[in-house]
């Protein structure tokens, strides 16, 4: 028997990198997954029958999580499907790359509208269901940038940090009924968002990875573990906390 068996999961940006291999992790330990995702259709479609294949139930949801009628649409289509949602990871996100005299005001605005509001809005809409049930788990994925900051990404940063303290002050408002809520900051993982100053520069990369602690960047399937844990009743002491796979990048 799974960790997650019997439970349902609306896994936001679920279409590729680490949504993906969360939403795979949960299947994996017996959960129905609810698969958003904005533009990566094809993707979702096949993250949906590798659900499927593993004997869960699955629904691939469009929806951009920085428009609120979206997120409405999504949440109703995915009560609508599975009856109930206990656990929600809110993980879509993109980056693109200003310094700060430069971004434009726009630029600001998409960060913030798909990564805080999103979290926030999302949370919102899927709570009350939650709190009826006197139950729920809500993670947060923020990043370990939240903590050190990166030149280019001062939008991407404060996002992920507003993120963090959201999370906190959510955890002291509903854990009392059921609800616990709590962060994932990933350090640098090889995705399709990592950042990029210009064409990819393989040798540059290389010098990054030597960097950090450990020697090299983080997989996806390093950082869907510890969502497992989040999800699970082993995490039932763990209350508006920020855990960090991270290599060794940021250490608290």
């Amino acid at each position: 028997m799974g960790k997650l068996e019997g439970k349902i999961a609306l896994v936001t940006g679920a279409g590729r990198g680490i949504g993906r291999e969360i939403s795979l992790a949960f299947a994996r330990e017996g959960a129905d997954v609810a698969v958003n995702y904005n533009k990566s259709a094809s993707a979702a479609d096949s993250l949906v029958a590798a659900i499927t294949d593993l004997g869960q139930r699955a629904v691939a949801i469009q929806g951009d999580v920085g428009r609120p009628e979206d997120i409405e649409r999504m949440v109703a289509r995915a009560l609508e499907t599975f009856g109930r949602i206990d656990i929600l990871v809110n993980n879509a996100g993109f980056l693109d790359i200003y310094p700060v005299q430069e971004m434009p005001l726009a630029a600001w605005d998409g960060i913030m509208e798909t990564h805080l509001r999103g979290t926030f809005y999302t949370t919102q809409r899927v709570l009350p269901q939650m709190l009826e049930h006197r139950s729920g788990k809500i993670i947060n994925i923020a990043s370990q940038l939240a903590y050190k900051g990166r030149a280019g990404l001062a939008h991407y940063c404060a996002a992920k940090a507003g993120i963090i303290a959201f999370t906190r002050v959510l955890a002291l408002e509903v854990s009392r009924q059921g609800v616990y809520a709590n962060c994932i900051a990933p350090g640098p993982i090889a995705t399709e968002i990592m950042p990029h100053d210009g064409p990819p520069n393989p040798e540059e990369e290389a010098r990054f990875a030597d960097s950090l602690p450990i020697g090299r960047v983080g997989t996806v399937d390093e950082i869907a573990p510890t969502a497992v844990f989040l999800a699970s009743d082993d995490s039932s002491y763990y209350v508006g906390q920020v855990l960090g796979p991270n290599g060794g990048d940021v250490m608290l």
